[in-house]
């Protein structure tokens, strides 16, 4: 004879979502560690994980779009609208398609901070 399990909790209960805070607070800090974690000696210039990965061709430019693509995923999960989801997308394809060119991709890669863009929209999205 079979005996049933009681299960505790129905089968289609989602998992809570964690709180837009801690969500932003995880953003803020990738965002430090890909774009600004080290200060370039002599210069008023920081670079981050995005710039020094991005040294390796190839790989290191679809290493730091990955990461990129968890900002996007959190400020999804935070409610941000389709367009401005897209626009992220979008810093996130011009960092990695331009990064990816050897020598002029890496000092793009110094210019164009698409993690720093997509938390300043993350962040006009919170004031308005």
């Amino acid at each position: 004879m079979r005996r049933a399990i009681a299960m505790n909790t129905p089968r289609n209960t989602r998992l809570p979502r964690t709180d837009a805070a801690a969500a932003r607070a995880r953003i803020d800090r990738l965002e430090h560690l890909l774009e600004g974690v080290v200060r370039l000696p002599g210069l008023s210039r920081r670079i981050g994980l995005d710039a020094l990965i991005g040294l390796v061709p190839g790989a290191g430019d679809a290493a730091t779009a990955l990461l990129g693509l968890y900002i996007v995923w959190e400020a999804r999960n935070l409610g941000a609208s389709r367009a401005l989801l897209l626009r992220m997308l979008a810093n996130i394809a011009v960092d990695a398609a331009i990064g990816s060119v050897p020598l002029a991709g890496d000092l793009f890669d110094l210019l164009f901070r698409s993690n720093s863009r997509n938390l300043a929209l993350l962040r006009r999205l919170r004031q308005g």
